[in-house]
């Protein structure tokens, strides 16, 4: 057999230990599955949402921890009050630059001009029946559903700013008591934290059956036929998406020095995740794992990305920005340049409450629609067909927006080390699953640097271990003593 060709024992043992091989073959197997068998869509819908809840589980629970872990660390109240408001001002910044960008495509390229649409004959309670009735919250609402009610509803109801503000008041606490007056919290804290990565360890394993799912329900509910109807407006969003990352990119390289693609690379199974299961949630306990062993604090992880997820949705600003336009020009409604600058204002405030709520891109849209007052509100159902279809590129343009915002952050704040982020991004230290590190040690500081050969070895080919009831030539051999002596050694590199 050529040695460029992958020997089957090769492939078997890829498949077995490589968590983005996996994914990526139940995407090609859902979408195969769900296009040849569609029927089997609603069937095999429960894995990935099955899925989705296992990981919604542990979320709160995980952000609260990670949390007070570094505010407690850290010892500064302020220096993490500071990071809280930079990282407002990065997502104001990114998510206004999203919806520009978004607006600017639209008027160039007008992916609804042409389609003449009669919005009398569209069913405007399909729209109603997508968002079940609900509303965008105002700015009173909003900041008021911030604050708790109960400790225990804000994690029910996995309210990530609830469980961020509960985090907050606790990890003051601990700063303001100190160690010596509770000894036992900070470190019970702890162990709970590396019980919560286990069970992320769990049930990660399962991400294959939930990207096979989710692609089975995608191909066999809306068909591949969507594709031809809306494709200039497809094409459109995802084209802008990608243009979009390519100047976060350029960002992330001028304020760290780090490269995005190299970061893609670092993360692409969960980015594949993310993608198959059109759900960022799914992979926020893995992305904070990994964004703390590329060198970000504790802290600036811990508030950054879980804020983002509920201030920074860029990708849900390209959509809405393209999706006003798509439904004005489709309808035959030429909305003037003071219109267009309403609609930027008002998908300034209602992106920003959309996490969480059924529908969300829905009622913004037709929250705009209103605001503009020339757009028929039924025309929004104009969108309905293509909606899920619009979920991968918002998931992983929303996801990658918030991992840059952690980087920059970090840096703007000096809680990033970046000489160990570019070696984690350039492969020379191995990404450690924290489950499974031994007790007492630290993934960021002891894991192992190694070539970019050698990391790809441990992420997709682990060295064979003994058969089952075999011990390693020697072992038996071994002195009591010198067992011992190496017992009472420090922790060295993983291998």
């Amino acid at each position: 057999m050529p040695p460029s060709v992958p020997s089957p024992r090769r492939v078997a043992r890829i498949l077995r230990t490589s968590l983005f091989a996996q994914v990526a073959c139940a995407l090609v197997l859902g979408i195969v599955v769900g296009r040849l068998w569609p029927d089997t869509a609603t069937t095999f819908q429960p894995l990935g949402d099955g899925f989705v809840r296992l990981i919604k589980t542990v979320i709160s629970p995980l952000v609260f921890c990670v949390v007070v872990v570094g505010i407690a660390k850290a010892g500064n109240l302020k220096a993490f009050g500071r990071i809280g408001l930079k990282a407002l001002i990065w997502f104001e910044i990114a998510s206004t630059a999203a919806l520009l960008i978004g607006l600017i495509a639209a008027n160039v390229f007008a992916p609804g001009s042409g389609m003449n649409v009669d919005p009398s004959k569209l069913d405007a309670s399909a729209v109603d029946d997508k968002t079940a009735g609900g509303a965008l919250p105002s700015t009173t609402e909003f900041v008021l559903n911030a604050l708790p009610q109960s400790a225990v509803g804000a994690f029910a109801e996995n309210s990530l700013l609830q469980v961020l503000v509960l985090a907050c008041l606790t990890g003051a606490a601990l700063l303001h008591l100190g160690h010596t007056k509770v000894p036992a919290i900070l470190p019970a804290i702890e162990q709970a934290q590396e019980i919560i990565f286990a069970i992320v360890g769990f049930v990660m394993k399962l991400a294959p059956l939930a990207v096979f799912g989710a692609m089975v329900h995608l191909v066999g509910e809306y068909g591949l036929g969507v594709m031809k109807t809306y494709g200039k407006l497809i094409v459109l969003c995802y084209a802008v998406a990608v243009l979009f990352l390519v100047l976060l990119a350029v960002a992330l390289k001028l304020v760290t020095g780090l490269s995005l693609w190299k970061f893609v690379r670092y993360t692409r199974a969960e980015l594949l995740l993310a993608l198959g299961t059109a759900s960022s949630e799914t992979v926020m306990p893995r992305m904070m794992q990994k964004l703390r062993q590329a060198g970000a604090r504790d802290d600036a992880v811990g508030l950054v990305l879980p804020t983002g997820y509920s201030f920074n949705l860029d990708g849900a600003s390209i959509y809405l920005s393209i999706g006003t336009l798509f439904i004005a020009q489709a309808v035959g409604v030429d909305l003037s340049l003071s219109q267009q600058v309403t609609v930027i204002l008002v998908l300034m405030l209602t992106s920003k409450g959309m996490a969480g709520i059924p529908g969300s891109a829905f009622l913004a849209l037709s929250a705009t629609a209103s605001s503009l007052g020339s757009i028929p509100a039924g025309a929004v159902a104009l969108l309905l067909g293509v909606d899920r279809i619009m979920d991968s590129m918002r998931v992983v343009t929303n996801l990658l927006g918030n991992c840059v915002a952690v980087f920059a952050v970090s840096r703007w704040e000096g809680a990033l080390d970046t000489d160990r982020a570019k070696k984690m991004l350039d492969g020379e230290i191995a990404f450690v699953e924290e489950d499974v590190t031994p007790a007492g040690s630290d993934p960021k500081t002891e894991a192992p640097a190694q070539t970019a050969e050698t990391t790809q070895t441990v992420e997709t080919e682990p060295v064979d271990s003994p058969g089952k009831g075999e011990e390693p030539a020697g072992a038996a051999q071994e002195p009591a003593e010198v067992k011992a002596s190496l017992a009472k050694e420090p922790a060295g590199e993983v291998s």
